[in-house]
């Protein structure tokens, strides 16, 4: 086994003492750095990797911590002006997951990079730590790489706003395939558009 196997199978052991210590040390230092910034080089470079990571020019990882939680309806003094169903404040449950909300940060912070992917750092009681991966589009080892030079594209720009990156397209529930997903595609405003239009054509 090479080296990114035995960090993977360290990794799934996360109440093992070395990563319970390891998780700790580390929340402590990234508690105290500012909320997005950039890494010199990935935390877990085997998870990085998986996720299309090279060490080369024209890839950059940037950190970002998220809030824990549910969220709170935006209102003020909290008072719904409505029926007592839609009265509640706290626990709104979001549609999208957290680590979407990190790219969608990391994004707009760096609106000249391109989201690639992200992934899981770690956590404590208030806050939630994501690694992004970001690529350069403008740089010439990136344009000229076959196998990721299609995020130079216009049509990529912002993918992480569209939820067209892996956490996007989970939350959108494409992650399955067959039946019992036929609704979600291609999204499921769209499914519900379609079933609910009448369409009355002039020669039928």
């Amino acid at each position: 086994m090479g080296a990114y196997k035995y960090l993977a199978a360290l990794y799934r052991k996360k109440q093992s003492d070395v990563l319970r210590f390891l998780l700790r040390i580390r929340c402590w230092e990234l508690r105290h750095l500012p909320r997005i910034h950039r890494a010199t080089r990935p935390t877990r470079p085997d998870r990085a990797r998986k996720l299309g990571y090279r060490a080369k020019q024209g890839f950059i990882i940037y950190r970002v911590r998220v809030r824990r939680g549910d969220r709170k309806k935006n209102v003020s003094k909290g008072i719904v002006y409505g029926k007592p169903k839609n009265q509640g404040i706290c626990k709104q449950k979001m549609y999208r997951n957290l680590r979407s909300v990190a790219e969608e940060r990391a994004g707009r912070r760096c609106g000249n990079l391109r989201v690639l992917n992200s992934y899981w750092i770690n956590q404590d009681a208030v806050f939630k730590y994501f690694e992004i991966i970001m690529v350069d589009p403008m740089h010439q080892a990136i344009r000229n790489d076959p196998h990721v030079n299609w995020i130079c594209k216009p049509v990529m720009k912002h993918r992480e706003l569209r939820g067209l990156t892996s956490a996007g397209k989970k939350y959108r529930g494409l992650r399955g395939r067959g039946h019992r997903h036929a609704k979600a595609r291609p999204s499921r405003r769209a499914v519900w558009k379609r079933n609910n239009t009448l369409s009355l054509r002039r020669y039928r």
